[in-house]
């Protein structure tokens, strides 16, 4: 199946993806709990926000990897698909930013 473009918000601004329609589901359901994160350090982190995605990013490994420990999931391949979220938002955060 070909990739289909979806329009992801992400505290307040819109990010462009591409994703696999059969992936649709699970990036969704991380965009809401990235923000989710995100508005749990918000007024907790005076430092701007790269140190708030770094400590989102951390808080969200950390229930990843005691998920894993605690219920035997391939890590490995839920690594891998974060990878690709992760690239998936930079190439979009970098065509937004072009347009500012």
């Amino acid at each position: 199946m070909a990739n289909e473009t979806l329009v992801i918000q992400i505290m307040g601004r819109d990010y462009q993806v591409s994703v696999k329609p059969e992936e649709k589901e699970t990036l969704q359901a991380a965009v809401v709990m990235v923000n989710d994160k995100l508005q749990q350090l918000m007024g907790k982190n005076t430092s701007g926000s790269e140190s708030t995605a770094v400590m989102c990013a951390l808080m969200i490994a950390h229930e990843a990897v005691v998920a894993q420990r605690t219920a035997g999931l391939d890590m490995p391949d839920y690594q891998r698909r974060i990878s690709t979220l992760v690239e998936k938002v930079d190439r979009a955060s970098a065509v937004q930013e072009k347009l500012f």
